[in-house]
């Protein structure tokens, strides 16, 4: 004999194993019944632009709704705010308020498609808001000044530098020049690191003082207006520092913003960028802080359905979410200048 202990095929380990796989198949079979079922509103989810994950997610909260008002006996076409409430109580001695909230996110979305294809005349549940949900804190925001300080202070080598011939000056130069533009786009039209990425060289309208953001699976197309200090940067960037870094790399691209390294990943910009701006500031934590401070601007300057214009935000409640942080702001006035104690 070897020493060696055989062990033999425990009940336990096999058993647990299968039931698990029969489960998931179970699972699977009973979503594409669900599927079929609600086809038209999956449809209708997937021609908005959600992700199958997303749709599946909505598809499966209303099939769970809607087998209850099945067994409550409330017609489909008939569900009112009392209804929900109802639901919702329900909900509650089994699921969190984190889950009852996804759940009536969904519930939104299919009552949206009932409207639309004029099943109801109009949605039951859009005024429901499930409280006890902790909020996101947004960021430590900048003022408007500390962001256009964080534009103009935003260091260029000198181009008359001793160094100015070797060519790793003259790398730093065109990077930096580079980043510069990219770094106006995120303080002046407050794009994200995915939209940054993306842009492509077509997609800037000089002529016009303007740029194009596509629109995503997430956010809306969007066209916005270039600052006139913006434009020239732009142009110089356009025309000559892009040429230079196509020509150091050997790369051709259609993208506006390409790498200086080997890489294609538009992070290793970002990346570079932001411990430039640390070093700038200390408060510079991340690019959704700087977005978050400028979103949070607008909404001191512009109407609330502008502001989700000029964000890129596919539903107005994205863009309420960022006057979390004029209240922030307020409440350290009131602190400060009405302390109470």
């Amino acid at each position: 004999m070897s020493g060696k202990i055989k062990l033999g095929k425990t009940k336990d380990s096999r058993t647990r194993g299968k039931k698990k796989v029969i489960e998931n198949e179970s699972s699977v079979i009973l979503l594409k019944e669900e599927l079929k079922q609600y086809k038209e509103f999956a449809g209708y989810l997937l021609i908005k632009g959600y992700s199958t994950t997303s749709t599946l997610r909505y598809v499966k909260d209303t099939a769970i709704f809607l087998k209850w008002t099945t067994k409550e006996n409330i017609p489909h076409e008939a569900i009112s705010y009392a209804d929900i409430l109802h639901y919702i109580q329900g909900r509650k001695r089994k699921v969190s308020q984190q889950t009852i909230s996804a759940e009536m996110n969904s519930l939104k979305h299919y009552f949206n498609f009932l409207e639309r294809t004029e099943q109801i005349a109009e949605n039951p549940i859009i005024q429901i808001k499930i409280h006890g949900i902790k909020r996101r804190i947004l960021y430590d925001i900048f003022t408007h000044q500390e962001l256009e300080k964080l534009y103009n202070n935003f260091e260029l080598p000198n181009e008359n530098n001793k160094d100015k011939n070797q060519n790793w000056y003259k790398t730093s130069v065109i990077v930096s020049k580079r980043n510069k533009v990219i770094l106006g786009l995120m303080i002046y039209q407050g794009l994200n690191s995915h939209e940054l990425g993306e842009l492509k060289e077509k997609d800037l309208k000089l002529r016009e003082g303007k740029i194009y953001i596509a629109g995503t699976r997430r956010s809306n197309e969007r066209e916005l207006k270039l600052e006139a200090h913006q434009v020239l940067d732009i142009m110089e960037y356009q025309l000559k520092i892009r040429s230079e870094i196509l020509q150091h790399t050997n790369k051709n691209s259609d993208k506006l913003f390409v790498s200086i390294g080997d890489s294609e990943h538009f992070r290793s910009i970002i990346s570079n960028l932001m411990k430039k701006l640390h070093e700038q500031s200390n408060k510079v934590k991340s690019l959704k802080q700087i977005r978050t401070s400028v979103i949070t601007h607008w909404l001191k300057l512009y109407n609330l359905r502008q502001v989700q214009y000029m964000a890129g935000h596919r539903f107005v409640s994205s863009t309420e979410a960022y006057f979390i942080n004029d209240l922030d702001d307020l409440s350290e006035e009131i602190q400060r200048y009405h302390p109470i104690g």
